[in-house]
Parts: structure tokens; C-alpha cells; sequence
């Protein structure tokens, strides 16, 4: 923390920076981001674990100075954990007996293992989204022993009613491809995660930058104080931003940067 910040950059993972056409990060947005680091922090705001094996390897090339994994639930910055949220188990245990009941996907993807009701219908999307499945399924009720922050719906949008019919304390972010949805109690968000980076870097929410593509990007776009909507954004998140700048294939990233005058 000893470099000169003028404000706190953060970005969406999956189709802000990972182009889920190549599964590469755009060499343009790699430019744009070792020029904002000089003088930025740089934060990488996902719905997923950053963590775990599959997306490890994207933030040890990204080099963030801070992370803001699974939709706020877990904050880190400079190493150093600042907020922790797990589940309520109550609540846990509820979505999962009704994913069981209803043939809905829901559950987590976990370092040892796939815990989803309706594991049918999770290899059905993953055949159609990549033409394949390699999944290790686990039993999903063992999820109420282990420290869940959020879960995943797998599916289209006509569950996802039913689901928010049934659990109004969740919030159910539809992804950019409307093949699922991160779940998440409705007092986490990215944009609590901002607040709480902006504490310790004791900037001003004025100070930020957010840049996403999908709803669950809808909080911290609407609330940093500049909001950046990728062209291949929701409409409703480009509804919500300050700017909209071009698709991920079409150096959205770095575009917006010069557009604003920092790169």
C-alpha cells in the first residue's frame, strides 16, 4: 500500500475479461490492466472462488491486488482476509430439499468434488454449453457440513421464478449465457465488497471503477462511481452503467480506459 493509488479498478472475470469463446483473458485487457496498476488498485470481482483450481490459474495472471470472490462473501486484499460470510445452514438446507423435490440444480462445485441436486441437469447444461461433462458428483446434503458462501442454480430462466417465488432472502443473478444463476443471501453483493476495499484503502466509493457484463454485476456498477457495461452486457446492466463500451472480442476493456482518459 505504499504506492500513490488514484482509484480502485475492478473487473468482472467471465466475459469482462475471460473470453468464454477462446477461455483466454483478451490480450488487450492484459495490456490495459499492467498500465492501470501503476498508479490503481486493481481488484477482480467474481461470482466465483478465485481460489479453487479452476480459476486459480486466471487470477495468478491477473496479479489483483485484491479479490472480491463469490459475490462478496469473501474479501482479500494484500493477502489479507477482510470479510468472511457463510450461509445461513437453515436456509441451506431449505434450497437444497426443494432443488431435490423439484428436480432443480442447485449446489456448489467445491475443490473435492460437484454437490448438486438434479446432477442430470447439470451434465445436460454442461453437454450444451461445451458438448461435454466431467463431473465428480457428491452427495449435495453433505453441503451443511462445509462452509458454503453461496451456490449455483444450473438451468434456464423458468426455474429461476420459482426460485425467487420460494426464497425471497436470495437473490438469483442470472449469467450472461442464461444457463444459470449464482445464488446469494440477499446482504452479500460485489458491491459490499467494494465498500469494504474502499475501508482499507481508505478511498471513496467516488474513487471506483466497476466493469461487468451480467446481473450479478448490476449492484456494484450501479453503486461504484463509475459503472462500465461491456457491450455484450444484459441490457439491464447497460441500463444501469455510466458507460457502455464495446464487446469483450472488441477490446471492451481497454477502449473504455482511453475513453476515460487513463490509459
Amino acid at each position: 500500500m505504499d504506492r500513490i493509488r488514484k482509484r480502485i479498478v475492478s473487473f468482472d472475470l467471465d466475459m469482462t475479461l475471460l473470453d468464454h469463446k477462446t477461455w483466454k483473458i483478451t490480450e488487450s485487457a492484459l495490456k490495459a490492466l499492467e498500465i492501470l496498476r501503476k498508479d490503481n488498485v486493481i481488484v477482480i470481482a467474481s461470482g466465483r472462488n478465485m481460489d479453487l483450481p479452476l480459476s486459480v490459474g486466471y487470477r495468478d495472471q491477473l496479479q489483483p491486488d485484491a479479490v472480491i470472490h463469490m459475490n462478496g462473501t469473501r474479501v482479500v486484499a494484500e493477502g489479507k482476509t477482510l470479510y468472511e460470510h457463510t450461509m445461513d445452514k437453515k436456509l441451506l438446507k431449505r434450497l437444497l430439499a426443494f432443488g431435490k423435490e423439484r428436480g432443480i440444480a442447485l449446489g456448489v462445485t467445491m475443490e473435492n468434488g460437484d454437490y448438486y441436486t438434479a446432477p442430470e441437469e447439470v451434465e445436460r447444461i454442461d453437454v450444451l454449453r461445451w458438448g461435454e461433462t466431467s463431473r465428480h458428483f457428491e452427495d449435495p446434503m453433505k453441503l451443511l457440513e462445509l462452509p458454503v458462501r453461496t451456490l449455483a442454480y444450473i438451468g434456464g430462466p423458468d426455474r429461476v421464478r420459482e426460485l425467487e417465488e420460494h426464497f425471497p432472502e436470495c437473490k438469483f443473478f442470472m449469467f450472461a449465457g442464461k444457463t444459470g444463476a449464482d445464488v446469494v443471501e440477499n446482504e452479500a453483493s460485489k458491491a459490499e465488497g467494494l465498500k469494504r476495499l474502499c475501508e482499507y484503502y481508505r478511498m471513496d466509493l467516488s474513487q471506483t471503477v466497476a466493469f461487468g457484463d451480467s446481473m450479478n454485476d448490476f449492484e456494484i456498477v450501479s453503486r461504484a462511481g463509475i459503472g462500465i457495461a461491456m457491450g455484450n452486457s444484459v441490457e439491464e446492466l447497460k441500463a444501469a452503467a455510466d458507460y457502455v463500451t464495446d464487446p469483450i472480442d472488441r477490446d471492451g476493456v481497454w477502449n473504455a480506459c482511453r475513453h476515460f482518459g487513463w490509459i
